[in-house]
């Protein structure tokens, strides 16, 4: 039972006879045929009375409400519910208007009260009883639109549920494109100025993602940026340093890290004891100019290492590379920080090279030499990461877990420093 409402039912109860009662009739009566109470007939054979129960609140609506007040009841929960309808019989009478009658017309008037009750006492009580508040809707602009930023945008325009608080308001471009799927263009100044723009997706090129998160996290926006948010250790802990100082987010996405290969990986390693290991990736060439450095560029490589085995060092590198054929061939030597086992990162990209992981890593018990294929094709990982992300919005991410996420991301960029300065 809803103590609070079944309080404020009976106290809203006037005797039938007081003068509160009478008020309250001339109220209702005030305030427009539409409320007024139904005549009650004196002559002929009487319906039986529509007593209303309040202190016993039911899940579903009384029809007889309606018809009783004239106003649309309020929506059905477990705690706001109408008061059950209680047929008892008609006492006797020469008019027909005993005890009982009187008492129903006066729970008559005390239910109309109730109904009278706004939208927002209703959206109160319920804050209240749930202890959650509606969440706020966060503006969202994606700059850029290749295959990340259209996914990006595609899960912004029809979430499955249970939808995030994110709404589209446009994209940014370079190219002169007017609307994608009913999503309109913006220019850049647009995006940065608007009040209605609280969060940015950074899914352009590697190396325009320093530049745009400076700018959006300058201007008092949240920022989610597709790996790597820069292209040196020095420039992603400035960014960092202008996030907290703005109090702003600023989330590098990682969907390797979601991806089901990773996920088998984590579960084969947990619990073992590692010899050595070899993670080799093979895939089509990328253009250096636009996307940056191998080591920064394939990052996503030295997560899952860092992720599966814990910090690394660096201990060498050699770079082959054959401009004229569009291939390279970067190989990298590391070992585990706390037992110094090592571990061989190699990242092989060509024309004629498919997309491929493949890794061979020695335990004491066994030998790990393949990744079987994802069953469900690593579908909504992008929106997983947009939970994340939403997660930090609405502060449901602790601060351990923020710090630990930090330093992994920092400790991957360090890595991938030093190898571009030892090749």
């Amino acid at each position: 039972m809803d103590k609070g409402l079944g309080l404020f039912c009976r106290a809203a109860t006037p005797h039938p006879k007081s003068p509160r009662a009478k008020t309250l009739g001339r109220l209702l009566h005030s305030r427009g045929a539409e409320h007024q109470m139904p005549a009650r007939r004196t002559a002929g054979p009487q319906p039986e009375p529509l007593l209303f129960d309040l202190a016993k609140p039911t899940r579903r609506s009384a029809s007889p409400s309606k018809e009783l007040c004239g106003h649309r009841p309020l929506r059905a929960e477990p705690w706001l519910s109408p008061p059950r309808v209680l047929h008892q019989p008609q006492s006797t009478g020469r008019t027909g208007r005993g005890r009982m009658g009187a008492e129903a017309a006066c729970y008559r008037l005390s239910a109309a009260r109730c109904w009278f009750w706004s939208e927002n006492e209703t959206r109160r009580i319920r804050e209240r009883r749930t202890g959650r508040k509606p969440e706020r809707m966060f503006g969202v602009v994606v700059v850029g639109v290749g295959r990340a930023g259209s996914v990006r945008i595609r899960d912004l325009q029809t979430p499955p549920p249970p939808a995030d608080p994110l709404k589209l308001i446009g994209f940014v471009s370079r190219r002169e494109l007017g609307n994608i799927n009913e999503a309109k263009q913006i220019s850049l100044q647009d995006a940065l100025s608007s009040a209605e723009v609280d969060v940015a997706y950074i899914c352009n090129e590697n190396i325009s993602h320093e530049e745009y998160i400076r700018q959006f996290l300058r201007a008092g926006k949240h920022v989610l940026v597709e790996y790597p948010m820069a292209l040196s250790l020095a420039s992603a802990q400035e960014l960092w340093k202008i996030a907290e100082e703005k109090g702003k987010i600023l989330h590098e996405e990682h969907i390797e890290l979601l991806m089901e290969e990773f996920a088998f990986l984590k579960n084969e390693v947990a619990g073992k004891e590692l010899m050595e290991g070899t993670l080799h990736f093979t895939g089509g060439p990328l253009d250096k100019g636009k996307f940056g450095f191998i080591a920064f560029s394939a990052i996503s490589r030295l997560s899952w290492l860092v992720s599966l085995f814990g910090e690394l060092s660096f201990i060498s590198a050699t770079m082959e590379e054959r401009k004229e054929d569009q291939y390279q061939k970067m190989t990298v030597h590391l070992e585990t920080v706390d037992k110094r086992r090592p571990l061989t990162w190699i990242e092989e990209r060509g024309p004629e090279l498919k997309r491929e992981r493949h890794v061979n890593f020695l335990f004491e018990s066994g030998r790990l030499e393949s990744l079987p294929p994802p069953a469900q094709g690593n579908k909504n990982i992008f929106l997983r990461d947009q939970h994340i992300f939403v997660k930090k919005l609405l502060g449901q991410m602790s601060t351990e877990d923020l710090a630990k996420e930090k330093k992994r991301i920092l400790h991957c960029l360090e890595i991938a420093d030093e190898i571009q300065k030892y090749c």
